[in-house]
């Protein structure tokens, strides 16, 4: 787990934040009506929906919106085909978002000085906080069919100083000899989880990913096993003509989305199936299971220079396991109030639990040269997680956000008899609760408008987050981290 720390000089104090926040929120009730709302633009002005027919809230899809994905982006009539679109379309969205957001983060250490000194004499652990105005990155989204049953999706994307990347890049043949059971996608893709992070209503720094999705235990060096990056490779999938029943099966190079073959010849798979119900009045239920097995490189093949050894990228081998796996659910309540449950079991190799593993980025701390043993008490981490996330959807306009995550170590990779150092400094097994975390997310999203040509959605968040021993080292110890992020801003496509 990855916290990010986008810490500055400057200051609020806790009472104008909260002021604010307070106006501000009154400020959306008292502006919330009854409008007409529309679906995502680039869709949007290809078949004229309103955004409720496959928006739950804009971007989370519902089941309608679900099944449109499923189908390639096709509502399986004669508009599918670009031939008989109006000429002046195109199927593209831009989407951004300005927002005020203030972080703390309750443990940092920092330097001390003596009276009159300009060179530390010590350190000492403080709580930081920063607030002001930033941006989001900028998202390119263009998606579509290229012919009846030829769809693509393609989505540069960039961070906020600009710098682009491709998130999306992928063509999909559709109803292969007229069946939706077959369907073919390759490319780099959203992995088929039923509940998407690049979907998410949330967006703060912590509370904008789903955490079960990107875990890796303390000291782990495998970044191979993040559900919520998209990954390059190929996916089969399909569905009944309902979508009621749906599986999916890919293999993806395991290099976390990373282009140009930097670590090697490793492969993972990620395989779902899901069913849904209907339940009269309460609505559609689905329940499912998801299972990432796959392996990734802990020894890289270096070459000696004027400069030293390096290693040469491409040459991952001594490839090791990793596994991901539960079970899923999405509920409804009615019209209104819906839950989605995502559990999972986490396993990696002993070598990645060591520091072993994406060594290229600089994430691992060792590589597993020939010869290389691993120290007495080095284990497989196992750890067990849980996500809640309701929401009440008391209009298409409107939609109050929650979640709670947690993530426990069942086993650590320095169990009993330990003999090396590990990620605390420390010699000896870690403690049982490293690493363990949990978090909260609380917000909502207002939408004014959404036409066929733009949407607009003021959006306010609360998170915070809570993980063991993995703050700055007091003594023989390590710090718990706390942190805590507001957020306001508004969130617009067109």
């Amino acid at each position: 787990m990855r916290v990010t720390r986008r810490l500055q000089i400057r200051t609020l104090s806790q009472f104008a934040t909260s002021l604010s926040a307070v106006a501000l929120f009154l400020a959306t009730i008292v502006l919330t009506c009854s409008q007409q709302a529309n679906a995502i633009p680039a869709f949007a002005r290809k078949y004229g929906l309103r955004c409720s027919a496959c928006h739950e809230s804009w971007p989370m899809l519902n089941y309608f919106g679900q099944k449109f994905k499923d189908n390639g982006y096709q509502l399986m009539n004669d508009r599918d085909a670009p031939i008989w679109q109006n000429p002046g379309y195109w199927p593209v969205t831009f989407r951004m978002t300005p927002i005020w957001h203030r972080y703390s983060v309750g443990k940092e250490l920092v330097d001390t000085y003596s009276a009159g000194s300009t060179t530390p004499t010590g350190s000492a652990v403080q709580r930081l906080t920063t607030s002001g105005f930033d941006l989001s990155g900028l998202d390119f989204h263009t998606g579509g069919t290229l012919e009846k049953n030829f769809s693509f999706y393609l989505l540069p994307s960039s961070d906020p100083t600009g710098a682009f990347h491709f998130e999306t890049v992928m063509a999909r043949l559709d109803n292969l000899f007229g069946s939706p059971w077959l369907n073919v996608k390759l490319g780099k893709f959203e992995l088929d989880n039923l509940l998407s992070e690049k979907r998410i209503l949330t967006l703060t720094a912590n509370g904008g990913i789903y955490q079960l999705y990107h875990f890796i235990p303390t000291g782990d060096g495998n970044i191979f096993g993040q559900m919520g990056d998209n990954q390059l490779g190929v996916e089969v999938l399909g569905h009944s003509y309902n979508d009621r029943t749906r599986y999916s099966a890919a293999i993806l190079s395991s290099n976390d989305g990373t282009t140009q073959l930097p670590y090697g010849n490793a492969y993972t798979g990620f395989f779902t199936a899901s069913q849904a119900f209907d339940t009269g009045r309460a609505g559609v239920q689905r329940i499912g299971f998801y299972a990432m097995v796959g392996e990734a490189p802990t020894t890289w093949l270096t070459q000696t220079g004027p400069s030293g050894s390096t290693i040469i990228p491409g040459s991952g081998i001594g490839n090791k396991p990793f596994s991901r796996e539960g079970f899923v659910g999405q509920f409804y309540f009615g019209q209104h109030v819906d839950l989605t449950v995502i559990t999972q079991h986490g396993e990696d190799n002993a070598w990645f639990g060591q520091g072993y593993g994406d060594f290229i980025d600089g994430i691992a701390t060792a590589n597993n040269t020939t010869g290389s043993t691993l120290p007495v008490g080095a284990q497989n981490p196992t750890w067990n997680g849980v996500l809640f996330e309701p929401h009440y959807v008391y209009s298409p306009q409107l939609i109050f956000i929650g979640r709670y995550e947690t993530l426990r170590m069942s086993q650590q990779a320095n169990g009993a008899g330990y003999t090396g150092v590990g990620p605390t400094g420390i010699i000896g097994p870690s403690p049982s609760n490293l690493g363990n975390l949990s978090t909260y997310t609380i917000g909502y999203r207002y939408n004014p408008f959404m036409t066929s040509r733009a949407g607009f959605a003021w959006h306010n968040e609360y998170n915070w987050l809570h993980q063991d021993g993995i703050g700055p080292s007091l003594g023989l110890t390590s710090a718990n981290l706390n942190t805590s992020e507001l957020l306001l801003g508004f969130d617009f496509d067109f």
